[in-house]
Formats: structure tokens, sequence, C-alpha cells
């Protein structure tokens, strides 16, 4: 019953826009659309370029780190789990920032090669960046997207962030 329910909560919410040339169907959310349950889908923009760098998570005041990926983590299917790049310079999450994220001056790659986690003093220490985020919005599930690249660079290209959650 509670499954039913949410799956017609869920339809209820939704918005489409009208397709693209050479689209069948208009099957590409709109912004604000159904935040559905799944992975989210975070877009940023930062003040310097930190593709290649491991993020971690502070606390609200800045003074210590409250999650960190082991190693093993920043890694996924063989390659770095680095963000996407969409169009004017956004970039969607592939690791689970959250707008008290921070960037370590290490790449991926070589905290990947570490036997084990640095220890919180170190990681501290490694921070390039507390405040590296100019815009970050929560811009719905992962999954209520047919296709999540070409779904999102369509909402930046239309200027229709202002309906999503801006977490900066």
């Amino acid at each position: 019953m509670i499954i039913c329910a949410t799956a017609i909560a869920a339809g209820s919410c939704s918005n489409r826009i009208a397709p693209a040339d050479g689209e069948k169907n208009g099957d590409v959310p709109q912004a604000g659309q159904g935040m559905s349950a799944g992975p989210p889908a975070i877009i940023y923009k930062t003040r310097g370029d930190y593709y290649d760098k491991v993020p971690v998570t502070l606390s609200e005041d800045k003074t210590s780190i409250v999650s960190y990926p082991a190693p093993r983590d920043v890694i996924k299917g063989g390659l770095p789990a680095y963000p996407e790049r969409l169009h004017d310079g956004f970039l969607l999450d592939n690791r689970g920032i959250t707008e008290h994220s921070a960037f370590l001056g290490m790449t991926y790659g070589e905290y990947s090669r570490l036997e084990k986690s640095p220890g919180m003093e170190e990681l501290m220490g490694l921070i390039i960046d507390k405040d590296p985020f100019t815009e970050m919005y929560h811009c719905g599930s992962r999954y209520q997207y047919k296709n999540l690249l070409d779904d999102l660079n369509r909402i930046i290209d239309g200027g229709n962030l202002t309906s999503f959650r801006k977490l900066r």
C-alpha cells in the first residue's frame, strides 16, 4: 500500500519540457521536478579547478572533517570517480559532496594509491580550499532522468536552474 501511494505521489509531480529537435517525446524532467528516492544529482561550480582533487566533508564551522573517503572509494569501475563535466562550467558530483565539502591537494590517482587513509590532522593540512563552491544545486534523483548528462545540460542551457533546491 505504501509503495502504491509513493508511486502515485511521484507520478503526480511529473512535469515535462517540450522535446528538442529530433526527440520523440519530452521525457526531460523540468527543474524542481520529483525529488524522488535514489542517488542525488548534485551539480556545482567551484572557485578554482578542483576537477581531479579529492573532496572531504567539513563540519558546518569548517574546523574539522566529518567525512572522508577511503583510498579505494575514489575509484569506481577501475577509474577515478571524477565529476562529470557539464555545460557552463558545471560539474556533476560522483563522490557525494555537500555544501560543506572542501578539496584536498591530492588527486584521485594519488589518493587511491595510499595504503590507508591519512589521519585527521594530516587530512586537515591537505585541504586547499575550505570554501570552494560558487554555485551548487540539488537536481533531484539521478533516477528521474532518461539521459542524466544530456538532460542536465539541456536544463542548464535553458537557464532552468532556479526551480532546483539551491545549496550554495
